[in-house]
């Protein structure tokens, strides 16, 4: 299948020394809307008896089965913050959900058309990929007042290939600035490679190594308009803060890497007995 980049020779020289690429006005209105009322639709849907926590800083919620079996499925993750002593939501669910993951462009019909169109593609293949194949998905929140931290951490860590290929895609779903929790990044860390693995084994999930410190003075937030797209190289060092304001900051993210000539690793923690379709084929 022939696929046409669409990124230019100074984007592309941007990428690859920052680490990052801002595109602008990715997708249109109708799309952002779509997608959004898409969601507010499955999670009106969502039965929250079952479910899980999702958090970057404690290990624990990451190894129930829930989380596991969520890389084929469409599943949904609270807040940390979201309940109150007695164990019950502080508010309504759709203020409550972390996100939702990790198959939605797999199983969701509109999440799934949006993925698979030629502007994903043709982005992708500007990267250089030959048969890209997207390994998980997730709608993000960030709740108001309650959205959570994740801290500073690399692609490649949880979607690993030999040798490494991951790049995430994340869309701003609404404007996303430093009061609601917008994303930031170490300009240029990618050179320094991947320092530590998220890898899976007999006991659940846990990182090979400790994670380095890092300077806050050395990020630099990474403000966005709702419909722009950024890609962000595996290696990249980035994270973002708690949402402590009043708005959300809603995001589309995807993980692509490469299946031609890279091993998915086993240890991983998405296992699969079947890869996804790829976005094309050479």
């Amino acid at each position: 299948m022939g696929i046409t980049g669409s990124l230019t020779p100074d984007q592309l020289e941007f990428f690859h020394s920052q680490g990052y690429l801002v595109i602008e006005s990715f997708a249109s209105e109708d799309e952002i809307c779509g997608l959004r009322k898409r969601m507010d639709e499955l999670l009106n849907q969502f039965d929250c008896s079952v479910s899980s926590i999702f958090s970057t800083k404690n290990q624990k919620h990451t190894t129930d089965n829930y989380f596991f079996e969520s890389a084929e499925k469409i599943s949904f993750f609270f807040e940390e913050k979201a309940f109150g002593d007695d164990g019950e939501l502080k508010q309504p669910k759709e203020l409550s959900i972390n996100k939702v993951g990790h198959a939605l462009h797999e199983l969701d019909p509109l999440y799934r058309e949006f993925t698979y169109s030629s502007k994903v593609s043709s982005m992708v293949s500007s990267l250089g990929y030959r048969r890209p194949v997207i390994m998980q998905s997730m709608y993000i929140f960030k709740q108001p007042g309650i959205g959570g931290e994740v801290v500073p951490h690399q692609d490649n860590s949880f979607v690993y290939t030999d040798p490494p290929s991951c790049t995430g895609l994340w869309m701003a779903l609404e404007d996303s600035t430093t009061v609601n929790g917008c994303l930031w990044a170490i300009p240029g860390s990618h050179k320094n490679g991947l320092v530590r693995r998220f890898v899976r084994g007999e006991n659940g999930v846990t990182y090979d190594r400790p994670s380095p410190s890092y300077e806050q003075k050395d990020f630099v937030p990474i403000e966005m308009k709702a419909g722009s797209m950024i890609a962000i190289h595996g290696d990249l060092i980035h994270q973002s803060f708690e949402n402590l304001s009043p708005n959300s900051r809603h995001a589309y993210s995807l993980h692509v890497v490469e299946s031609d000539g890279c091993k998915w690793a086993e240890d991983n923690w998405i296992k699969r007995e079947k890869m996804p379709e790829p976005l094309y084929v050479p």
